[in-house]
């Protein structure tokens, strides 16, 4: 067991843990099902990996991904996020920390994994990288998780003003059929307002009566109540 890993556990608190396993939605049938928790809240782990990333080698970074453990999983893409930003004047560096994350995407199994790790380092990446892995993860992710990368990557294209691929990717999940997916393409619809709102008007205008409804009222929740309310009385096909 390496350094990361013990550093986390050390911190486990057993209260906390069954907080944590109910909230994640570990039971049979839910999306986590399965999954344990040690009870390490994201700011602890944020904290543990900012002491000790620099000594997680791969092989330890793929032990971390390999724990049953989810605060240690999260350590382990954490430290892989702060390696690839380190990096960053070492372009094939950087390449080997995307293709880890890609090789590794069965341990990135719940939506805070997901959100906390993938912006960061395939969003970068691929600002100045063909983007089409993940329209790829998008339309053809094996999990809802895989799914979910493609859209929230987006995030980092967002932030740099880059508006196209968050719609593009968002019309290929906007009829998924798993909640977490309408959650994420409505926060990624909302940001994209946040740089353009008359452009995300455009985007619901056609598609308002088809789209999921939880997707509609995550990505219209800063405009007035007026004009939401407004778009939630739009008649249903």
């Amino acid at each position: 067991m390496n350094e990361l890993m013990q550093r986390v556990m050390a911190r486990a608190n057993a209260a906390e843990a069954v907080n944590l396993a109910r909230f994640f939605k570990t039971g049979p049938g839910q999306y986590g099902a399965g999954d344990r928790f040690l009870g390490v809240k994201v700011p602890v782990v944020r904290a543990v990996v900012k002491e000790c990333w620099r000594g997680a080698d791969f092989g330890q970074l793929e032990e971390c991904l390999a724990s049953e453990w989810h605060e240690v999983r999260l350590a382990g893409l954490l430290a892989l996020v702060q390696r690839f930003h380190h990096a960053k004047k070492e372009p094939a560096e950087q390449q080997r920390c995307v293709d880890f994350y890609l090789a590794h995407l069965p341990a990135v199994n719940n939506w805070d994994l997901v959100d906390l790790s993938c912006y960061e380092i395939l969003g970068t990446w691929y600002l100045t990288h063909d983007a089409s892995p993940l329209y790829a993860l998008a339309r053809d992710g094996k999990t809802i998780w895989e799914q979910r990368i493609g859209i929230v990557s987006t995030m980092m294209f967002l932030r740099h003003g880059r508006l196209d691929d968050t719609y593009a990717i968002a019309d290929i999940l906007l009829h998924h059929p798993h909640d977490l997916i309408h959650k994420a393409v409505g926060w990624l619809l909302r940001e994209a307002g946040k740089r353009d709102e008359g452009r995300l008007r455009q985007y619901l205008a056609p598609r308002i009566q088809s789209m999921p409804r939880t997707t509609l009222r995550y990505a219209i929740e800063r405009f007035s109540p007026a004009d939401r309310a407004a778009f939630l009385a739009t008649p249903r096909k």
